[in-house]
């Protein structure tokens, strides 16, 4: 058994404006220290595979054919054994 752990972002070139208004946020309380700030989602997927590589060929499928807009998108996968 192996689990999945799925980081998705906005590309550095898409406009965040969920980020941007949680930014504006943080500084409106005056923690203007935080200069920039970037919104996503987290993805845990637990996988029953044979091997590492075929949980990790799996994941990457599945994310770049329904979790990932590759378009405006990008991702980070990390497979860990359970």
């Amino acid at each position: 058994m192996f689990v999945a752990k799925i980081n998705v972002t906005l590309k550095e070139s898409v406009l965040d404006p969920q980020g941007q208004t949680v930014l504006r946020t943080l500084h409106d309380q005056g923690k203007n220290s935080v200069t920039d700030l970037r919104v996503g989602k987290y993805i845990e997927m637990k996988i029953d595979a044979n091997s590492q590589s075929d949980a990790e060929s799996l994941a990457k499928e599945i994310c770049e054919s329904v979790l990932v807009n590759q378009v405006i998108e990008t991702y980070r996968l990390v497979v860990e054994k359970v």
